[in-house]
């Protein structure tokens, strides 16, 4: 099909309250003054409408509290849109080996739900957010779009079980779906479980910053509105639909190195390191071939990693009325029981 008039859509995001999909909401709408948005999210733990804070009275967006597996408000949204975006998704590693369960059913069933959705109602494009994790390791080179999904955790494997279900939808219906992969995105508003956001707040506060096993697991680093701008891109883009886009920034750094980089900035001393048990099937490295985005549709990262890791760690020392009370409570309880009382 022709190129999508994304601005003059009726966009539904789902999941648009967590990190990615808050960054996403706010930058679509900035670009499109025509558009209309409605945020479709179950406020798990990860969700926080204080992401959302700065669009909340904007005519043009509108919030719809829900869960992706109930088919009667996937339904009746769908039927008002003509655009889907899908960012709903449990997605912490850690949590995944507690309890597979709830990431199957939230990314993989959840992700069929919407699709059923958006066949019977005619949407003209859904996006399928999908993460580098479903190629499992890459020891060697860069993984592109046609490598063998080697999904090694719960996490990982329900993702590339909603890929492929994505996928099958356009081969067997001719749903117009798109699928993105990309790396490892860091930036502002991003849940404390996760590696930069929890060792930037812990540095801050001078705890312990518990490192996997040898901290020389490696990933690709890319910021978070470098990522919302190829998801763009990408939902407004001619003739894609079917595909699947590599999206990451080529910043490839291990645990120890962004510890390192993170104490630097902040000024903190290198003893704050603990190494702690590795977690059961860590994959030591991904590695994007991103050179499809890149040559068909001219996307590129914007952000060096030092700018954007500088702009990160900024945000999160000067708003810690946003963190610090997700850092209390359950967060606190569950943080113990992975790592235990570091010293």
């Amino acid at each position: 099909m022709a190129s999508l008039d994304l601005g003059r859509s009726r966009l539904l995001v789902t999941g648009g309250a967590g990190f990615i999909g808050s960054h996403f909401v706010k930058m679509a709408l900035a670009r499109y003054p025509e558009i209309r948005l409605t945020v479709l999210d179950k406020l798990t733990y990860a969700g926080n409408l204080a992401n959302l804070r700065e669009v909340e009275s904007d005519p043009r967006y509108r919030f719809v509290r829900g869960d992706i597996c109930d088919p009667k408000v996937v339904e009746e949204l769908l039927r008002e849109h003509d655009v889907a975006a899908n960012f709903a998704a449990e997605s912490f590693v850690d949590k995944s080996i507690d309890d597979p369960g709830q990431f199957v059913l939230t990314d993989m069933y959840g992700t069929y739900v919407l699709l059923e959705a958006a066949r019977r109602h005619g949407l003209k494009r859904f996006l399928q957010v999908s993460t580098d994790e479903v190629y499992g390791e890459v020891l060697e080179g860069e993984a592109d779009e046609a490598a063998a999904l080697m999904p090694r955790n719960p996490y990982s494997a329900s993702k590339a079980g909603a890929d492929r279900l994505a996928f099958s939808y356009f081969a067997t219906y001719g749903a117009p779906v798109v699928i993105t992969r990309a790396s490892n995105n860091y930036g502002s508003h991003q849940y404390p479980e996760k590696l930069i956001p929890l060792f930037v707040t812990n540095a801050l506060e001078d705890q312990p910053l518990p490192v996997y096993g040898s901290g020389r697991n490696t990933r690709d680093w890319m910021h978070v509105e470098d990522h919302c701008e190829a998801l763009l891109q990408v939902l407004a883009a001619p003739d894609v639909e079917g595909e699947t886009f590599n999206v990451g920034a080529g910043n490839e750094y291990d645990v120890l190195g962004i510890t390192e980089r993170i104490l630097r900035v902040l000024g903190k001393p290198a003893g704050l390191v603990r190494h702690v048990k590795d977690r059961p099937g860590h994959d030591r490295r991904y590695a994007l071939d991103t050179r499809k985005i890149r040559e068909r549709l001219g996307w590129q990262p914007r952000r060096s990693f030092e700018q954007g890791l500088e702009e990160t760690v900024r945000w999160y020392r000067e708003h810690p009325e946003w963190w610090r009370p997700i850092k209390s409570g359950e967060f606190k309880r569950e943080y113990l029981a992975r790592y235990g009382a570091l010293k």
